[in-house]
């Protein structure tokens, strides 16, 4: 027979004492453990295990969205290279309001190329292919000493790399 007053402690910290209990599998945590979700509190391991259900991303979604990714990012690069030489100080305002625009037209595209897949790494790694594909333009600017061609890549970068990622993760910042 258990004693029903007898401390229970954290099933990862040994020396804490608790009263709370993972609502999934049971398992005393205590607040350090404890991640808090929508339907209440919950262990580190089965958090884990729930994320687990929506990363779908195959192998050969990764090598479709790179490959998108970077190709849609050279043309854009490209695009800003040709705006910053022809539009003068518009160009300012056509690609400060433009990047989020392509980085979202990237997204989608690249959305559409994996069949709407998930996961974390999938998406870092169409981020990378996304700065990457623009670095030929980056150089060019380099070689050709056009300061104003690398500022206007920088923003181009800086704009539409995390527009990409928080598009395909899901990412809210208002609901």
């Amino acid at each position: 027979m258990t004693d029903a007053n007898a401390p229970t402690y954290c099933a990862n910290h040994p020396g804490v004492e608790t009263s709370l209990r993972c609502n999934k599998c049971g398992k005393p945590i205590c607040a350090k453990c404890a991640v808090r979700t929508p339907i209440g509190y919950r262990c580190r391991e089965c958090v884990r295990g729930q994320q687990k259900i929506f990363e779908t991303a195959r192998a050969v979604d990764f090598a479709l969205g790179f490959v998108t990714a970077g190709v849609l990012s050279f043309l854009a690069s490209l695009l800003v290279g040709l705006i910053s030489g022809i539009a003068g100080f518009f160009a300012w305002f056509i690609i400060a309001f433009a990047a989020p625009t392509v980085g979202i037209g990237i997204a989608e595209v690249v959305r559409f190329v994996t069949r709407k897949h998930r996961s974390r790494p999938l998406f870092i790694t169409v981020v990378v292919a996304v700065v990457l594909g623009a670095l030929p333009a980056v150089i060019l600017n380099l070689v050709s000493f056009s300061l104003f061609g690398l500022i206007f890549q920088g923003i181009f970068l800086f704009v539409a790399a995390p527009v990409v990622y928080t598009r395909l993760s899901g990412i809210q910042l208002t609901r």
